[in-house]
């Protein structure tokens, strides 16, 4: 995983919607959670949230049960300024998302926009993987986006990995079944194009943990 201070230093020094990643609408994140129905009581991790868009629109849809994970402090600190007294409504982790221990089962919805291409250590990936399956309930959602196989070769200045929906299958087919997926093309703050993959994966239970 990359060093912390690398991201105390991007939010640290730049305004939210400086960074490449920024988004004014998060359309892909919330058609793929609204078609999942799950209720608005369900709980909801959003992992290297930054200061994303995502969990003010959830708060705007009525959705209560609401975290965030970040590795980066000042991340956790702009995303708190920018809901303002909502901030008080949401469950805050200060984490590395491949150490950080969560209960099993304690989510129905796990997001992650941008985080998990970041891992460039199969060690990482593997920490990872093992927090997601561990973290969501049987049944509960995985919803992923990386860049796609023709996106980026880096990202703030960091290698990255490149996706496919067959990729991402295979790196989580142990715990969790491919739903859909799909491509968005992401125009950043300074006018260039980044080609995302965004996949949800349904967590399968321990029964059928082998079907495929």
């Amino acid at each position: 995983m990359q060093s912390a201070p690398h991201w105390e230093n991007i939010y640290s020094t730049k305004a939210i919607h400086d960074v490449s990643w920024f988004q004014k609408h998060a359309r892909c994140s919330l058609d793929l959670i609204g078609r999942t129905q799950i209720s608005p009581d369900a709980r909801i991790i959003d992992v290297g949230s930054g200061a994303s868009i995502l969990i003010s629109e959830l708060i705007a849809l009525r959705y209560k049960n609401l975290t965030v994970l970040d590795f980066s402090s000042a991340a956790i600190a702009a995303a708190q300024k920018q809901l303002g007294s909502a901030a008080s409504g949401v469950h805050w982790i200060h984490c590395d998302v491949t150490k950080v221990k969560i209960s099993n089962n304690s989510y129905d919805l796990w997001h992650d926009r941008a985080a998990f291409h970041f891992l460039t250590d199969e060690h990482d990936r593997a920490a990872y993987i093992k927090s997601v399956s561990d973290a969501v309930k049987p049944g509960g959602h995985l919803i992923l986006a990386t860049f796609a196989e023709d996106g980026p070769l880096k990202c703030s200045g960091l290698q990255i990995v490149r996706y496919s929906p067959q990729d991402l299958r295979a790196q989580f087919d142990a715990a969790f079944s491919l739903v859909e997926h799909q491509y968005e093309e992401h125009a950043t703050p300074f006018g260039t194009m980044q080609r995302f993959v965004y996949c949800h994966f349904q967590r399968r239970s321990a029964s059928n943990a082998d079907l495929r």
